[in-house]
Parts: structure tokens; sequence; C-alpha cells
């Protein structure tokens, strides 16, 4: 049973996302929280396997939930869905650490297709924003980094790539010929070199100073 924390200040968004989200076998609202402090505070009772987080919230906004969250419990991942595709919202968002970014329209059936692929490891983004995100990247001025010095070996080169184009570790593990675990051994290696705390920003960083390409690019 996957466990969820839904933390959105409408009460009726809530009720709604619990409704469907409760529609799925496989799924189970644990807690609902009306501010990014209220759910770090629910996050030790409740021990949701997952955050799905609104952004624009008072007392405490999605954005520096996100970041508090993934601080003190970086193993859960945190799935944004909100009305917002401002490039600012965007940003701050993937910077904080979440782990997708979802608009508020998606059909119900992409959204719980969304939360368990983020629990096995895949990311998501909205279409509607994905292409700021990567236009954003591709835009940034060049700048001296030296990505010399993340001394990727060859086949965290390959892993790194397939991250890139979104594949979950199974997917990987299976086009690579390896197992699922040696996967998230290169997973886990790969987020440390990089400094940085998922697969969002792992493609993100591997984008914008080239460490990969992408066909089609």
């Amino acid at each position: 049973m996957i466990r969820i924390l839904i933390c959105d200040d409408q009460v009726i968004v809530c009720e709604g996302l619990r409704t469907i989200l409760d529609s799925d076998p496989e799924i189970h609202v644990v807690a609902v929280a009306h501010d990014g402090a209220e759910a770090l505070q629910q996050i030790p009772t409740s021990q949701p396997d997952l955050v799905l987080m609104d952004l624009k919230m008072p007392y405490m906004n999605g954005i520096v939930a996100t970041r508090r969250i993934k601080a003190l419990h970086p193993q859960i991942p945190v799935l944004v869905l909100t009305t917002y595709d401002d490039d600012e919202w965007l940003f701050d968002a993937i910077r904080s650490g979440a782990s997708g970014y979802l608009l508020k329209d998606t059909p119900p059936q992409d959204l719980i297709a969304a939360i368990k692929g983020s629990l096995s490891g895949q990311s998501f983004i909205d279409p509607d924003v994905a292409g700021k995100l990567l236009g954003a990247i591709a835009l940034q001025p060049d700048e001296k980094h030296d990505i010399t010095g993340y001394s990727l070996s060859e086949r965290e080169q390959e892993v790194l790539e397939l991250i890139a184009q979104g594949l979950s570790n199974a997917d990987i593990a299976e086009r690579l010929y390896l197992t699922e675990g040696t996967i998230r051994n290169y997973t886990s290696t790969l987020f440390r070199k990089l400094g940085v705390s998922d697969r969002t920003q792992a493609a993100i960083v591997a984008l914008r100073y080239g460490l990969v390409e992408l066909s089609g690019r």
C-alpha cells in the first residue's frame, strides 16, 4: 500500500484528491495538511511514502516545505501538484528537490501513474512546463564548470543518459542487462558525484553541463 500525505491549503482540493487516490487499491491517503509546516509536523506520525505538495500556501509555502522535507526525510519523494506554471515556481521547486512537477488539470490516471512512478525512481514533469525547463537549461549562458571533476565511468555515463531520458531503474537494468540492485548502486553513486538528491536534478545537471546528449536534441 502506497501511503500518501496531501498538502494543499484548499479543503475541497484535498478531499477531491483523497477521493481520486483512495479509489486505487494500491494507494491510501494517510494524512492531509493545509500548509508546509503542518506537513512537516505530520510526517513522523503518518509516515508517508510520498508527499503530494501544493506550492502557494500560507505560513509555509511548498518550496520551503519541499526543501525541509528533503533535508529531514531525503527518502520521501515530493511530487508537486499545482496550478502555477510560472518559471519561478517551476525552477524553485526543482532546485528544492521535488521529484516531479504536475499541474492540477493532470488527468487522474496520469497523477496515479506519476505517484507510482516516482516511488520507482522516475521523474515526472508536466508536458506544459517541460519545455520551459529544458529551454531554460539550453539558453543559460556558458559558465566555467569543471565537468571533468565528476569523473564518471563509461557505465555511469550510460546510466546517467538513461536517467535523463526518464527511464526507471527497472527499465535501465533491462536496457543494460544488469540487475536492478546494480542500477540502484550506480544511481546512488551518480547522485553523490553530481551533488544532487534525485533523478530530476541529476538530469538537469547532466543536460546543463553537456554530460549527456539526448537523441533529437
